[in-house]
């Protein structure tokens, strides 16, 4: 599996062989504008406008004898239509991602299988907590020409400023929680520091109140390195750092001192990452367009020392117990009944504002 086009405000890619390899590889799907991908996933990472009437957000199309459209509509209220035409085949999905609450940020990740005539729609908050999950049945497989038109930019294509980035590859994608530390980034262990790399099931951590716990399960994605899965570049000795790493901008801090007492009448408050950039303490990270990214599930959530700051490890929630969000999920292939049930965060989640007042305060 690999990405294998991509397209923002950047620049547009589009790599038979995968974004993330030399371009002298073979291609993984066929040189030929009638060529088909029978297999893969579209996702779509878009700011949702608030509006008064429709509002395209994607929009392409091409007539001939089969026929092509795909467009992404933004409607009043806080809905979203999906619309894909090909043949004689009609997908024609209604969304209504707003009933998960204030959105900022939405990905939508449409997948399907021809051969298997299955397929699925999803839709994520930015903080990936929420998920709606449809499925979308007797998908039609994408011509590769199909596929280049719609990440260059042509006559034919439309893409609103709103979208942060499309891209496409040409397997499943998971959906609901990812990972958010690079392979690099070192967890503290009863032996000391050790890249998480190098952890596997079985193995100890420490935690923040130094608890020795197993590692139930390590998982690790490549994600295209663009909007959420941009990393940033955390900045020792901040947050306790005893040397500078990278993570995603969702993954999660936990701070403390007198400072959270007093602020937010809590001995421990938890914050995205991404709440925290904009000083000195986190700057954007130089990456590639792809980036591996890995991370524990641990019995309890338990938050783990990384280079000397407090992140959180995997959280899943209670993802057991919704089958169909399982089943999407990088945890899919386990057995439901070996996973954690992690309930509530331990630590309010601080909301952007208040982050910023906290971090800009440490700063100074």
């Amino acid at each position: 599996m690999t990405w294998i086009a991509l397209s923002d405000a950047d620049g547009h890619h589009f790599a038979p062989q995968g974004l993330d390899r030399h371009p002298e590889d073979l291609p993984l799907i066929g040189s030929r504008e009638d060529d088909l991908l029978t297999r893969g996933s579209l996702v779509i990472e878009t700011r949702l406008p608030t509006t008064s009437r429709p509002r395209s957000l994607v929009h392409y199309e091409r007539g001939g004898d089969w026929p092509f459209h795909l467009s992404l509509q933004a409607i009043p209220g806080g809905g979203l239509i999906l619309i894909l035409f090909q043949g004689d085949s009609v997908l024609h999905k209604a969304l209504n991602p707003s009933e998960m609450g204030r959105l900022d940020v939405l990905r939508l990740t449409y997948s399907w299988d021809a051969p298997a005539r299955w397929g699925r729609l999803a839709v994520e908050q930015n903080d990936q907590d929420t998920l709606f999950v449809a499925n979308a049945p007797r998908p039609c497989p994408l011509r590769v020409g199909d596929i280049r038109a719609l990440f260059e930019p042509g006559e034919h294509r439309f893409v609103s400023p709103d979208v942060i980035y499309m891209a496409l590859s040409n397997d499943i994608e998971p959906v609901g929680p990812m990972p958010s530390l690079l392979p690099n980034t070192p967890i503290a262990t009863p032996d000391g520091y050790r890249p998480i790399s190098k952890l596997k099931r079985g193995d100890v951590v420490l935690t923040a109140d130094r608890e020795i716990v197993p590692v139930l399960h390590k998982i690790t994605h490549t994600m295209v390195a663009r909007g959420t899965a941009k990393p940033l570049h955390l900045r020792a000795p901040y947050f306790g750092l005893q040397q500078d790493i990278q993570t995603a901008p969702d993954q999660r801090l936990v701070l403390a001192g007198s400072e959270v007492e007093y602020m937010f009448g809590h001995e421990a408050v938890a914050t995205p990452v991404r709440h925290l950039a904009g000083g000195a303490s986190v700057l954007p990270a130089k990456c590639g367009l792809t980036v591996m990214y890995q991370q524990l599930l641990l019995p309890e959530n338990e938050p783990i020392l990384a280079a000397g700051t407090v992140a959180q490890s995997l959280y899943i929630g209670r993802l057991r117990r919704k089958p169909d969000h399982l089943a999407a999920s990088l945890l899919g292939q386990l057995d439901r009944h070996g996973l954690p049930d992690h309930g509530r965060s331990k630590f309010p989640v601080l909301r952007a504002f208040d982050a910023r007042i906290l971090a800009e305060r440490r700063v100074a």
